[in-house]
């Protein structure tokens, strides 16, 4: 029996509420950590002062401590309409140089995520001897190992989106890495002695059984990975630097104290990661279809 599609404004209507309340104590947020400075540096002079004119000063200061979400918006639409999209006052500019090396990384670590997966499975001395070692892994900060993997791969001559890139590998073969595997393993053992029996060779079980096996734990992974690697490029960005990325413009804003602009960085960057968690998303639903159609 199919179920009945929801329809749009039930759909909304909860993201709406989300949306309402995280505005709602953001506001509040601006008021009560402003409050202080707004008082010292617009209201003292004047003396006396209403509730409503200390509300209006903690939401427009021009250095707040917690910028309000009017000013937040109109910073962003000001980089995004006031400057061309080459200039490095375009927020445009900064997340297509993210972007860059985000995609790279996360090409690079789906890649060795599948191929330490593979391995993995077919051997159970790789599987003793890496799997925890990978696991490990994680445990280091990458804010520790960054500057660390910058160095070496700067002094063997590498620079530019390759630095960046291995960070943002190094966060995304995990999720790939324990997905995948799990996913090879999937199969049940009357499929996998099935494949004997018509004399299938272990890389023929692994296309047509494994792998068509390991696709539903394979996209959510990814999708954890493209995020976990906007990170790493992003924190790649600040030990380096760097004249150009969201990583690069936060450090820069930290630097002269232009809490809107940092804040308008990190809307940015979750709007980037949205848009690209949505194409991997957009991917995995052509990859089924076109699964489900070829059989």
């Amino acid at each position: 029996m199919r179920s009945e599609a929801i329809p749009l404004h039930e759909r909304a209507l909860p993201v709406a509420l989300v949306l309402a309340a995280t505005l709602l104590l953001w506001y509040a947020g601006a008021v009560g950590l402003n409050r202080a400075g707004a008082v010292e540096r617009v209201l003292a002079p004047q003396g006396t002062y209403s509730t409503g004119q200390l509300i209006t000063a903690t939401l427009n200061m021009e250095r707040p401590v917690l910028p309000a979400p009017h000013q937040v918006v109109a910073d962003l639409y000001s980089s995004l309409v006031d400057w061309p999209l080459d200039s490095p006052r375009n927020l445009l500019y900064h997340a297509a140089v993210t972007a860059q090396s985000t995609l790279v990384g996360f090409v690079l670590g789906t890649l060795l995520g599948v191929a330490l997966a593979a391995a993995i499975v077919h051997s159970r001395t790789l599987d003793r001897a890496l799997l925890p070692w990978i696991v490990a892994s994680q445990t280091v900060p990458v804010l520790a190992i960054a500057p660390i993997v910058l160095v070496i791969l700067g002094s063997l001559g590498f620079s530019g989106v390759a630095p960046k890139a291995a960070i943002a590998m190094y966060l995304c073969f995990f999720p790939v890495t324990v997905a995948m595997v799990a996913g090879l393993r999937a199969p049940q053992r009357i499929e996998t002695e099935l494949m004997h029996t018509y004399a299938a060779s272990r890389l023929q079980a692994f296309w047509l059984l494994r792998m068509p096996s390991a696709l539903p734990f394979l996209f959510p992974s990814l999708r954890v990975a493209i995020a976990a690697g906007l990170v790493g490029a992003m924190v790649a960005e600040l030990p380096t630097g760097a004249q150009a990325g969201l990583g690069a413009k936060l450090l820069t804003g930290s630097y002269y104290g232009n809490t809107v602009g940092i804040w308008s960085a990190l809307v940015m960057s979750a709007l980037l990661g949205l848009g690209l968690t949505a194409a991997v998303a957009a991917l995995e639903r052509w990859v089924l279809q076109t699964r489900r159609a070829a059989r």
